[in-house]
């Protein structure tokens, strides 16, 4: 993949989620990690990145943005700002998982998502806790919300995932499924050929983007196939 390449592409998908949200994660504030805590869950569901941001905003609208408000909201009010944010597919389970992974953050870190980081041991570890939160938290949802969190926990190193190595396969510019040697191959890569005023997370958010746009196209190939 040549610079010039790379470049378009980063600067076509690269924009990163929390940026797009208006999620200041940088800052390292529980305020601010429970938002993206928040997004990651919804990003989590196979649902379209456009229905994520509406609901996200929805959340937002009602300020209901914090594991406080989200247990004070309820099950029931939860469902109809999930539907109103068009995520009706999922309302019931969201609104489950959302009820059960807050109030164990609750019960288990204080609410704090920092709190549960400094505890973990290792990137492992870290992991396993945010697993155990409840379940629907699993390796996707896992991904995306430490993807975003690079540099700001010392922790967060999370291995890409399928849609993410599928794409930089795609782009030849890794050969390799396994995941922690795709993760390996991708920073190496990055350290060779990194676009001056771009991250490593504008990159692997650029190929996961991709990845879904591959996705979508194969998707459709394959319903209008004879």
């Amino acid at each position: 993949m040549k610079k010039t390449e790379l470049t378009r592409l980063l600067e076509k998908s690269g924009k990163r989620y929390t940026e797009l949200l208006e999620i200041n994660a940088d800052t390292g504030n529980d305020t601010e990690l429970f938002k993206w805590f928040l997004a990651a869950v919804l990003f989590g569901a196979p649902i379209t990145e456009t229905s994520v941001i509406k609901t996200y905003k929805t959340f937002k609208k009602h300020h209901v943005l914090t594991p406080q408000k989200i247990i004070e909201t309820g099950w029931d009010k939860l469902v109809k700002i999930l539907d109103e944010g068009s995520y009706t597919r999922y309302d019931y389970k969201t609104a489950d998982k959302l009820l059960l992974v807050t109030g164990n953050l609750i019960k288990n870190y204080d609410g704090s998502l920092n709190r549960l980081h400094q505890q973990a041991s290792d990137p492992a570890d870290l992991e396993n806790r945010l697993k155990q939160l409840g379940k629907g938290i699993g390796d996707i949802t896992v991904s995306i919300l430490l993807r975003e969190l690079r540099g700001i926990w010392t922790k967060a190193d999370p291995k890409p995932t399928p849609l993410i190595i599928a794409a930089a396969k795609d782009l030849g510019i890794i050969k390799n499924d396994d995941p922690q040697k795709a993760l390996n191959a991708l920073k190496t890569y990055w350290k060779k050929h990194a676009v001056k005023g771009k991250s490593f997370i504008n990159f692997e958010t650029a190929l996961l983007r991709y990845g879904r746009e591959q996705r979508r196209k194969n998707n459709a190939e394959t319903e209008t196939s004879d």
